[in-house]
């Protein structure tokens, strides 16, 4: 039997991070045909398409900055030509700049909202009426717990990461009758390369679960709200935080 799946493209940006390449490989075992984005790391996203072809799956990769507006549109608009429109876009790409806010710098605020916030525009921008033109799809954001209640050292990331949130909800409403969903998903505390350098001796006393989430589990749900069954789901966020809030 043929799976749903087949012949349904999904764009995920920031593959060659620990989340990005969990949703992309989860993606493409679940039969997706996955375009896996990243900016600098070729080398993390050669290693990727490989462990995707391995596993039998199919996959491709586009090189685009998503604080560069140009780049994305150039780039976004010449793949829609040629493919027609995405079935699924995870927008996972973003950086964090951490510093107390005094001491922030302008290139810390400016990097962290041109990359996680400006990206939400500059990505889909070229890409939603080739969706609304289909009439189906899904949009998946991956904000953060940062951007739901707020955190120490982060005011740039947390303001990037509500922005994205709002901005998922408004989008939501206007997509809705072209029955394309969008959701959006707020990891917690997650074993990435991002909180390699965080005090975890502090963190996990305050996570009810005692733990770290791990990439796969974000990917788990981004798998379910990419599919058929997740077609009545749509403004909601998914706080992944081991029941911080």
């Amino acid at each position: 039997m043929m799976n749903e799946n087949t012949d349904k493209k999904v764009l995920v940006t920031g593959a060659s991070g620990g989340i990005g390449r969990a949703i992309a490989l989860a993606a493409a075992q679940a039969g997706y045909e996955v375009v896996a984005h990243y900016n600098h790391g070729k080398e993390k996203i050669d290693a990727l398409l490989a462990d995707i072809a391995a596993a039998g799956g199919k996959a491709s990769a586009i090189q685009f900055d998503v604080a560069d507006r140009a780049d994305c549109a150039s780039k976004l608009e010449a793949w829609s030509e040629e493919n027609g429109a995405f079935w699924g876009i995870v927008l996972n790409a973003g950086i964090c700049r951490d510093n107390a806010f005094p001491a922030l710098s302008d290139e810390n605020w400016d990097s962290v909202i041109h990359t996680n916030l400006d990206g939400f525009y500059n990505v889909l921008k070229p890409l939603v009426m080739p969706l609304c033109r289909k009439k189906k799809g899904r949009v998946i954001t991956i904000a953060s717990v940062s951007g739901v209640m707020g955190n120490r050292g982060q005011v740039n990331y947390s303001a990037s990461k509500a922005g994205i949130i709002g901005a998922t909800k408004a989008l939501a409403v206007e997509l809705a009758s072209r029955k394309i969903t969008v959701n959006c998903i707020a990891p917690g505390f997650i074993e990435t390369d991002m909180i390699k350098d965080a005090p975890v001796e502090h963190i996990l006393p305050t996570i009810p679960m005692g733990r770290a989430g791990k990439p796969e589990e974000v990917a788990a749900a981004a798998i379910f709200l990419l599919s058929e069954g997740a077609s009545y789901i749509t403004r909601q966020v998914i706080n992944i935080n081991g029941g911080i809030i």
